[in-house]
This record gives structure tokens, sequence and C-alpha cells, in this order.
């Protein structure tokens, strides 16, 4: 992992922890990226994302993008809490827009759908689609292969190859995106 650049305002450090960002990693200077967080290679921080890294780490996997808007959190280890929760995601996820994820675990291509809520303790098995709005409630499991929609969320039906093909698609897209917007940063 490479430390972020001193001329990018969007990553900070936090009581000496600094994030820590892979390869090729584009943060927009409209995000802020805080403290305990590692960014995998060719992830993608997008304008108003807040990643606080402030009382627990967060690791975003490779290729994973985080769209306009969306939250990062995690929670503390404390009496109430003894392990805490940190925030887990993995590689070729795509975080939609104004998504709150807090404290959960997300596997590898995975959808999180626009305006979604993910809560402490959370776990997403690899290849699953959150639908737009969904709230998923604190220590659910969602199930490899599913479609998940509602408030609470409910398993909707199994998905398709064709939405399985779009994981990798999805993520594709917006690391050439992404790739775009750091060839305009060169000098």
């Amino acid at each position: 992992m490479t430390q972020p650049k001193d001329d990018n305002p969007a990553i900070r450090p936090f009581q000496g922890c600094t994030p820590a960002l892979g390869a090729r990693v584009y943060v927009d200077i409209a995000a802020v990226v805080i403290g305990d967080v590692t960014l995998g290679d060719d992830a993608s921080v997008w304008p108003g994302a807040v990643i606080r890294g402030d009382m627990h780490s967060i690791v975003v996997g490779a290729r994973t993008s985080i769209q306009d808007g969306s939250v990062l959190h995690i929670t503390h280890a404390s009496d109430f809490n003894p392990g805490g929760f940190p925030l887990t995601i993995g590689d070729d996820v795509t975080v939609g827009h104004s998504v709150n994820l807090h404290g959960c675990t997300i596997g590898n291509r995975v959808l999180v759908g626009i305006g979604s809520t993910l809560l402490d303790g959370v776990v997403v098995e690899d290849e699953v689609v959150i639908g737009a709005g969904t709230l998923v409630p604190p220590g659910k499991r969602l199930e490899s292969g599913y479609l998940y929609v509602g408030s609470p969320c409910k398993q909707a039906r199994p998905l398709k190859d064709s939405e399985r093909a779009f994981f990798r698609y999805s993520a594709n897209n917006y690391v050439t995106l992404k790739n775009r917007y750091l060839q305009e940063l060169k000098p």
C-alpha cells in the first residue's frame, strides 16, 4: 500500500492512523477518508462520500466503488459491545449513491443499491444484490446468490445469470471511469 499524497485534503490521519491506499486509487477531493482506512487497488471514492475509520478499522477491497454521498463508519469496542464492529468490504463491490454502511461485512461481487442502509453485525455473502432503499437490520446475514429488498429486507428471489455477470461489469466500469479522473489530474 502507498501512503496518500499530501496534496489531497480528502485523505486525513486521525490519532496516528493514516489511510493506506493501494495502487491507482481515486479519492475525490470532495470526499473524506479519515484514520484507520485501507483502500484496495483500483478502488474509487466519489464526491460527498465519507469513510471515517476513527474508532475501528475500515477495509475497502480492490475495484470497489464508493458512490457519491455514501457514509461508511464503524462501532467502537465498549462494555456494551466488547469487540466493536469494523467495516469490511470485499472486491468488485459497487456501493450505490447515498448508502449507509455501519459496522458490517460485505463479501465480493456485491451491489448495494442507492439509498440502502446496512447496520452493525450484518454479513453479506458473495454475489448478492441489495435493492435500492433496502434496510438491513443489525446482525442479519444475506445469503449468496439472492436479491434482497425492503425495509426490513427480505430475500426476494435467486439472482439471474445476467445479474451475476453485472458485478464484474459494474466494477470494471468504475475502474475505467476513475482512471479517466486520475488522467485528468496529471499535470
